[in-house]
C-alpha cells in the first residue's frame, strides 16, 4: 500500500483528503501542524507528502527545506492557497516537486500523485557503498553483501551519515547537528549508544570493524574487506 502524509492545518480540507485519498486505495497519515508533520515524515516513511505552506508550528516552506537538507527525498506535492508566483518558486526552491493552488480538482490531484510516485521509482536517491556494506537512502535498506539488515529509523539515519562521508573523522558535535540537528537538548553521549548499536548490526555479525573510534576525535566508517561477510548463527 502507498502512504501519503498529509500536513494541514485545516480540518475540513484535511478530512476532505483524507477520505478521498481512502477511496483512491492509499493509506493516509495526517499531521495538523508542521511540527508534528517534519517528525512524522522523518519516523513514518511516507511515500510522498502532501504539505500545506501556513502551518502552525514550523510552516511549509521549512518543513520542505528540512527535509531536504536531511537528504530526504520524499516527493513533496503543496497544496497551498497562496498562488503567487514568488512563493510557487520559494516551494520549489525549497524542495518540493510539485505545486496545486487551491482549491484544485481531485482529478487533477491524484493525476499529479501518481506521476509523482512513478517519477520516485526512476529517480530514487543514489546507493551509498562502502566496501559490501550497501545503504538505499530512499527505501531505507541496509545489506552487509547479499543479507540485509534491519535498523531502526535513528540508527538508519546515523548510518547514512557516517557512509555519506566514508573514510573521515566525524566528531560527536558533527553527529548530533547532521542527525539529531538543532533540536536536540538531551546528553550528547547518545552518539556512543548509537554507535556500539550500529556496531552490533553491521559488524560484529559480520566479524568486522568498518565502523573506527578515533580516541578523541570521532568515528570514521572505511571499508573493512579483511574478511569475507560470514553471518553468525
Amino acid at each position: 500500500m502507498v502512504k501519503i502524509l498529509v500536513i494541514e492545518d485545516d480540518d475540513t480540507t484535511a478530512e476532505a483528503l483524507v477520505r478521498g485519498l481512502e477511496r483512491e486505495h492509499f493509506t493516509v497519515e495526517r499531521a495538523d501542524n508542521g511540527t508534528d508533520g517534519l517528525w512524522l515524515a522523518s519516523e513514518s516513511h511516507p511515500d510522498l507528502i502532501l504539505l500545506d505552506l501556513m502551518l502552525p508550528g514550523t510552516n511549509g516552506f521549512k518543513v520542505c527545506a528540512e527535509l531536504r537538507s536531511r537528504r530526504n527525498w520524499t516527493p513533496i506535492l503543496v497544496l497551498s492557497a497562496k498562488d503567487g508566483d514568488y512563493d510557487q518558486a520559494e516551494a520549489l526552491d525549497a524542495g518540493a516537486d510539485g505545486y496545486l493552488v487551491k482549491p484544485f480538482s481531485f482529478t487533477v490531484l491524484v493525476a499529479q500523485i501518481r506521476a509523482l510516485l512513478r517519477r520516485k521509482g526512476d529517480e530514487q536517491a543514489p546507493l551509498l557503498e562502502v566496501g559490501d556494506l550497501r545503504l538505499a537512502p530512499a527505501g531505507h535498506r541496509v545489506w552487509r553483501g547479499d543479507r540485509e539488515i534491519t535498523l531502526t529509523a535513528r540508527q538508519f539515519e546515523v548510518l547514512e551519515f557516517l557512509m555519506g562521508r566514508a573514510g573521515t573523522v566525524q566528531s560527536k558535535d558533527a553527529i548530533l547537528s547532521g542527525v539529531w540537528r538543532h533540536d536536540f537538548d538531551g546528553d550528547p553521549n547518545i552518539v556512543e549508544v548509537y554507535i556500539a548499536r550500529l556496531r552490533q548490526a553491521v559488524d560484529v555479525p559480520f566479524d568486522r570493524n568498518s565502523i573506527e573510534t578515533v580516541r578523541g576525535v570521532g568515528y570514521r566508517l572505511v571499508d573493512d574487506g579483511s574478511s569475507s561477510v560470514r553471518p553468525a548463527s
